[in-house]
């Protein structure tokens, strides 16, 4: 075996799968009996045992019938592909390999031999088409598929069935096995990964589904070449880097490593953050995880689940907690809203996690809402223990999050307060591969399960044909990666790196400082200084629960030092209806966009706000709530109210409102804000409580290279200070500042004053 692509030493299990493949494979390495994947013969008959009584899982037993059932009864149909995403081939494969699976499962479950029956009927319509199929007729891809338009759905294809066919092989003849093997499934692992080395080897999601696959099938084939071309990759077969994918991303760096290990290795941070971000991440944990559950089934000895402590089981938890109140994962990098943990195939992921890790019940809870179980023994241990009553609420709490394989690339981090349930999303990362966006130190926050200052996410419509084949849109480039599509600082209209993939690949933002010891006192402080070439830009969020205010309100604070002027833009895009705002605003009377390129071809000016200096504000109203947003003005600022939808002539972009703060001609420079939720208003009762603004005025009372001040003025309660040691983030350096004439001292990187008194202790 040439060593080239094998995992770095600290890969606890080098050393054994050097053994086996060294040796080849023998019974005792390789599991030979039938069912070995997600189910075992053991793990069969303990299932069998309990039907009838575990309600959880026979409700997923008889869902699964139902589903099975009701296709059998309209009989198998293969058809010629020729669709996108979203159309009838497209769409029917899909179902094909879904309801196999479910299929065989039955078959071991419920000893029905028609089950089999259906699963080998359908393997050998495939088998007799296969050695015919033409690449697919849509030529959009890098990878064009066989069965699909690109490679990705083909191995999701040969995964499911991978599972189907365990569940059937034994019941096989041989002579069956051979010609399956021979004809569908040697070739069809053969295409994914040799005939498509630029897919097979990389590091991405696409990759991990495509090893996954050609491990699974080559396990039930008992292959050990296909297994070992699972794990390492292809010898001297890693694509250029010049090679770009559907996405606009190069298809590999420099030093990269290919293979399912490498995949493990490089995009999973020790705290289980998935580089591309969540809505990816949930993608990916299914064939990250059905793998590793067949290699830990066939091949115990090698314990990937024990991997980088436990990296694949501890990433199913953060997975759970980067979501809203309502279970739908944050978007970041490309990601659709509305995605949640209740889709079916983090059922999987819920299930392992729980049986294979430490028996987490707070799992159980999402497993109930998830009102479904897998079929196999980590189901049926999950819905016994909730049959059982040990189910406990999974909480979410303010956690950060590194980024890169040794945790060193950036981050994320999540603050959340129970008041109101706020939580607050700051994205400090490295690219996110081909999904990645132009967004160093962007932040989107929500209320409840509301999400009140976005973030767009990706433009494409999933499966719905009418849109681009259900694939990335053009905006999706144009607007969706560009810096003005997040809230963040854009310097001379142009995005983070010029909107350039392979510069922004190579950087990620630097934390700081942080602090979340205290619930209602929470702050992150991070820095960036390779977006623009001589800026560099220090942004402070901090999560404050203050006596005098119902809720918690948000507190930004964005440093920005440069030797040279520039344009400074900095937006919020806010969601809602606006019901007042505290300056001069002139109406557009014709809709002119604000750019030509860098997203900003893409906004309709609806106005330009002219605010005096000191401190401005707009209120808007979302899900019933008012918020607000008090921000530092000058006087040569000009606010404008954007309109997403320019340059859309196929109407792709929703139709999303923006305000953005403009600062001209300056070097460096400060952009501070607070956001308060506050009130309420009721369309029943036609009552509105508390739609006014508690936060009066802003103001910058200290601004050196060392330290920042901001001043808030309460309409009742006072004043607080917010204080940020901007060089010096050690808790044990000891600081001292005068403000209006008032010496305060403190240790840590942030300090907040006020009455009644916040934290430390002036002295």
């Amino acid at each position: 075996m040439n060593l080239r692509y094998a995992v770095p030493t600290k890969f606890t299990l080098v050393a054994p799968l050097l053994l086996v493949f060294s040796l080849g494979f023998s019974n005792t390495a390789l599991a030979q009996d039938h069912p070995k994947l997600l189910l075992t013969k053991a793990g069969v008959l303990d299932i069998r045992r309990h039907l009838g009584q575990v309600p959880l899982f026979d409700q997923s037993v008889a869902e699964a019938k139902r589903f099975v059932d009701d296709e059998i009864a309209q009989g198998i149909d293969v058809p010629k592909p020729k669709d996108f995403s979203g159309g009838y081939t497209h769409e029917k494969h899909k179902r094909n390999y879904a309801v196999a699976q479910q299929a065989g499962a039955l078959f071991q479950i419920l000893e029905d031999d028609k089950y089999a029956q259906f699963v080998r009927a359908m393997l050998f319509e495939y088998e007799s088409m296969y050695a015919t199929l033409p690449l697919h007729p849509k030529e959009r891809s890098y990878s064009r598929g066989k069965l699909f338009w690109q490679c990705l759905n083909d191995a999701n294809w040969l995964l499911h069935m991978a599972l189907a066919y365990d569940a059937i092989y034994d019941w096989l003849s041989p002579e069956d096995r051979e010609q399956l093997n021979r004809n569908l499934f040697r070739p069809f692992a053969d295409f994914l990964s040799l005939g498509n080395p630029q897919f097979f080897n990389r590091i991405h999601n696409h990759s991990t589904w495509a090893t996954a696959a050609v491990g699974m099938i080559g396990l039930v084939m008992n292959d050990d070449v296909l297994i070992k071309r699972a794990l390492f990759g292809i010898d001297d077969q890693l694509p250029a880097s010049n090679v770009k994918d559907d996405d606009g991303g190069f298809l590999r760096v420099e030093g990269q490593k290919a293979g399912f290990l490498a995949n493990l290795e490089e995009p999973f941070s020790p705290d289980g953050y998935f580089t591309e971000g969540p809505y990816y991440q949930r993608y990916a944990m299914y064939p990250f995880l059905v793998f590793a559950l067949a290699l830990e089934n066939a091949m115990p000895t090698l314990g990937v689940f024990q991997y980088k402590d436990d990296v694949l089981l501890k990433a199913v938890s953060t997975l759970m907690n980067l979501t809203d109140t309502d279970g739908e994962f944050f978007a970041m990098n490309d990601a659709q809203k509305g995605m949640s943990y209740f889709t079916r195939s983090l059922i999987l992921a819920v299930d392992v996690a729980y049986y294979y890790g430490d028996k987490d019940p707070s799992l159980l809870s999402i497993a109930e809402q998830q009102g479904g179980v897998l079929l196999d023994e980590s189901g049926l241990a999950v819905a016994k223990a909730i049959a059982h009553g040990e189910a406990k609420p999974f909480v979410k709490t303010s956690r950060n999050y590194s980024d890169g394989s040794n945790g060193n690339r950036g981050g994320v981090a999540v603050m959340r307060h129970e008041v109101g349930d706020l939580a607050v999303v700051f994205k400090y990362t490295a690219h996110g591969l081909s999904h990645g966006h132009f967004d160093k130190l962007s932040y989107s926050m929500f209320f409840g399960g509301t999400e009140v200052i976005q973030d767009y996410g990706l433009a494409r419509f999933v499966n719905i044909g009418a849109k681009g084949g259900g694939n990335y849109l053009p905006e999706n480039a144009s607007w969706a990666k560009q810096t003005i599509a997040h809230n963040t600082l854009i310097v001379d209209q142009s995005s983070h790196f010029d909107g350039q993939y392979e510069i922004g690949s190579l950087h990620h933002s630097e934390l700081y400082a942080l602090d979340f010891s205290n619930t209602d006192r929470q702050f992150v402080s991070a820095i960036e200084r390779n977006a623009y070439p001589g800026v560099l830009f220090h942004r402070t969020l901090a999560l404050i629960k203050d006596p005098a205010l119902s809720d918690a309100i948000l507190i930004d604070v964005l440093n920005v030092r440069s030797d040279t002027e520039h344009r400074y833009d900095l937006p919020t895009h806010y969601l809602g209806q606006i019901i007042s705002f505290g300056f001069e605003n002139e109406a557009s009377s014709q809709l002119v966009t604000l750019g030509h390129d860098s997203g900003y071809q893409h906004l309709f000016v609806e106005g330009h706000g002219k605010p005096s200096a000191g401190s401005s504000y707009f209120t808007w109203l979302n899900g019933g709530r008012f918020f607000s947003q008090t921000f530092l003005t000058g006087d040569d600022d000009l606010l404008i109210f954007a309109r997403l939808g320019a340059n859309d002539p196929d109407f792709n972009l929703r139709r999303d409102p923006a305000l953005i703060q403009r600062r001209e001609g300056s070097a460096g420079t400060i952009f501070a804000s607070v956001v308060e939720p506050h009130g309420h208003y009721s369309p029943v009762s036609e009552l509105a409580v508390n739609a006014s603004r508690s936060v009066q005025d802003i103001s910058l009372v200290v601004n050196t290279p060392a330290y920042t001040a901001l001043s808030i003025k309460l309409r009742e309660g006072g004043e607080r200070i917010l204080v940020i040691a901007n060089t010096e983030p050690s808790n044990q350096i000891e600081h001292k500042i005068d403000v209006n004439g008032v010496a305060y001292r403190w240790r840590g990187p942030f300090f907040l004053v006020g009455e009644p008194l916040m934290p430390g202790k002036a002295r």
